[in-house]
């Protein structure tokens, strides 16, 4: 076993084990291996808990996947399966889920999936707990290189800039399965 991830991922007292430069540093190492891996750069779901540490290792995680040139789909709070099955429905690369499931507030995690759902084999688990270890700098990208966050992605519908490959959900059209989708003015009070 590694010295970062355990049975479930790299779990920790935010601010304490568990940091936001820890949290860039892993989203980097995700992307570089994935992108060693599939000779391209990935695409990687993001969803997380409502703990209040969450946002900010997001934000972390996205800028650490983004500086080296990989795409992120943020999906925001959402459960863990649905981060599997979402990774899965647009055909990620990976998907990370930030959570500490039944852990007390001050603890969080980072648990990464591949592109089938499933935790990482132990031998790509290896590459990029190595990676995240090192002290080589990571490939950061400059100008057009540099990694998208398909910030219009929502729960309920696919990125206006994914790829047609991976264009496979729709944003549904009723305001009750969909809410994300914006309240029109002209929308009548019965829906």
């Amino acid at each position: 076993m590694g010295k970062l991830f355990g049975t479930d991922g790299i779990r920790g007292i935010v601010g304490e084990n568990l940091t936001a430069e820890l949290a860039y540093r892993v989203g980097q190492a995700v992307a570089v291996t994935l992108a060693e891996e599939k000779g391209r750069q990935p695409l990687i779901t993001i969803g997380m808990d409502t703990r209040i540490s969450s946002d900010m290792l997001e934000g972390a995680l996205i800028a650490g996947i983004t500086s080296v040139g990989g795409d992120v789909m943020p999906l925001g709070t959402i459960p863990t399966p649905a981060v599997a099955y979402l990774t899965i429905k647009v055909e990620a690369d990976a998907g990370v889920v930030i959570s500490a499931s039944h852990n007390p507030f001050e603890h969080n995690g980072i648990k990464v999936f591949n592109g089938q759902g499933y935790k990482l084999s132990d031998a790509l688990e290896d590459r990029v707990e190595a990676k995240i270890l090192s002290d080589d700098p990571m490939p950061i990208k400059k100008g057009g290189e540099i990694g998208k966050s398909r910030t219009t992605w929502g729960a309920c519908g696919s990125s206006s800039t994914a790829p047609t490959a991976r264009r496979r959900l729709r944003p549904r059209t009723s305001s009750r399965t969909s809410p994300s989708r914006p309240i029109s003015s002209t929308a009548s009070p019965t829906g």
